[in-house]
């Protein structure tokens, strides 16, 4: 399954596109109630479930909806959390929630049931070690600049799935700013060797004086 990936550097990039990084805190409480599995939905993992997936994404999570160009059902942010609604883990949905949120500078888009955390919060109580959730978690919550709620988060990741390029590239990019050197070239080494494709956390080594790479 393709990867969904929220690295930090600077500035976050999300799906590619780079954004400015927001303050905020990180804060679930009693709004935001547990998942209960729908007769259309369930674990994105799953691919039992996932066969009850394609109604949901063809009048939902549409390729519009996906790239945040317009909703398809109404707002871009009632159609996302509706596809979450049904299958709270969907990497790609929570990826888009996510870079909406960062784009409007809103952690309740228009039409989002709840703020973007609880999503998160929402799929991990369902599916606890899903490390993707964990990893795209994590680099929005350092985007929000809750370093060390973003560090658990990305450990995890890289602990449930450690041949995933991206939770070790996110994992160097939070060392990096902690001035973590050692840590966050380890880390950088091992995303470049599982064919991570971003320069950004090398070049940012390169700068510091720490990258001890041949190319």
């Amino acid at each position: 399954m393709k990867p969904y990936f929220l690295p930090v550097a600077a500035t976050l990039v999300l799906c590619g596109i780079e954004h400015p990084v927001l303050a905020a805190s990180y804060m679930v409480n009693d709004s935001c109630p547990a998942y209960v599995k729908h007769e259309t939905g369930g674990d994105y993992t799953n691919p039992d479930d996932r066969q009850r997936l394609t109604v949901i994404e063809q009048f939902h999570f549409t390729p519009d909806v996906e790239s945040l160009t317009r909703g398809a059902s109404g707002p871009l942010g009632g159609d996302i959390s509706y596809t979450l609604e049904h299958f709270p883990n969907h990497h790609r949905a929570l990826a888009a929630m996510a870079k909406l949120a960062i784009r409007d500078k809103n952690r309740k888009p228009p039409g989002a049931r709840y703020v973007v955390e609880c999503y998160f919060d929402r799929a991990l109580r369902y599916r606890p070690n899903d490390a993707r959730v964990r990893s795209l978690f994590g680099s929005y919550l350092l985007a929000l600049g809750q370093a060390d709620a973003a560090l658990e988060q990305l450990e995890q990741a890289a602990v449930l799935e450690p041949e995933n390029p991206t939770s070790h590239y996110n994992l160097g990019l939070l060392y990096l700013k902690k001035k973590e050197y050692d840590k966050a070239r380890a880390s950088a080494e091992k995303a470049y060797s599982l064919g991570f494709p971003l320069p950004g956390l090398k070049n940012k080594l390169i700068e510091a004086g720490q990258w001890k790479g041949t190319n």
